[in-house]
């Protein structure tokens, strides 16, 4: 870093912003195979929270990779990137005092975990636990009958290693669950945590 940087405090504070807010931030981080269900669920928590008056924002891979992130693939180092840059964007929300979800299949538990070492205190790891069998029955994109046929490189589950969370805060058995009570799951946490309210 440059020693021509210097870091500027602002007029507002962290605690001026959650008191206006009437919640904490999060960072609510969920991770799981393509197809499992993340956006979906992170959709239907971003709604619950707003229908709670809630200041949040939703942060999805594929939307993220058609700006900020267009510029990276696919292979490791891209994805690795790929995470780094959104995990500062998610934690910039999260200072504004929102409660920010990502959706991305983040597959390596390094990755999340230099996520959870960035976001701090707010970092909330969701494992959308759907078994790999299921995510293929879905398949809403194709994708891994592509990554099947050899199509896509560096596909995740298939030719590219998912590594699942060993202590996820939240684990959605999405096989067993509907989207429904996934995102009851999510919000009773939050809840069960303090995020919400003015506590």
């Amino acid at each position: 870093m440059s020693e021509n940087i210097v870091w500027h405090d602002t007029a507002v504070s962290f605690d001026d912003r959650v008191r206006l807010n009437g919640h904490k931030p999060a960072v609510l981080w969920y991770t799981g195979l393509s197809g499992s269900g993340k956006s979906t669920i992170a959709n239907a928590v971003d709604l619950k929270l707003f229908e709670r008056g809630c200041h949040t924002y939703l942060l999805d891979g594929d939307n993220v990779r058609h700006g900020l992130n267009k510029d990276l693939g696919f292979d490791d180092a891209s994805r690795i990137e790929n995470i780094r840059r959104i995990t500062e964007v998610a934690k910039l929300f999260a200072e504004a005092g929102l409660i920010v979800g990502t959706a991305f299949i983040s597959p390596f538990i390094a990755d999340r975990e230099q996520a959870r070492a960035i976001a701090g205190a707010h970092f909330i790891e969701v494992f959308v636990d759907t078994p790999l069998e299921i995510c293929e029955q879905r398949d809403p994109k194709g994708l891994y009958k592509k990554a099947r046929a050899g199509d896509i490189p560096h596909f995740t589950g298939i030719s590219s290693p998912y590594e699942a969370p060993k202590n996820a805060e939240i684990h959605l058995k999405t096989a067993e669950i509907s989207v429904e009570a996934a995102a009851e799951q999510v919000v009773a946490y939050l809840i069960q945590n303090h995020k919400l309210g003015s506590e």
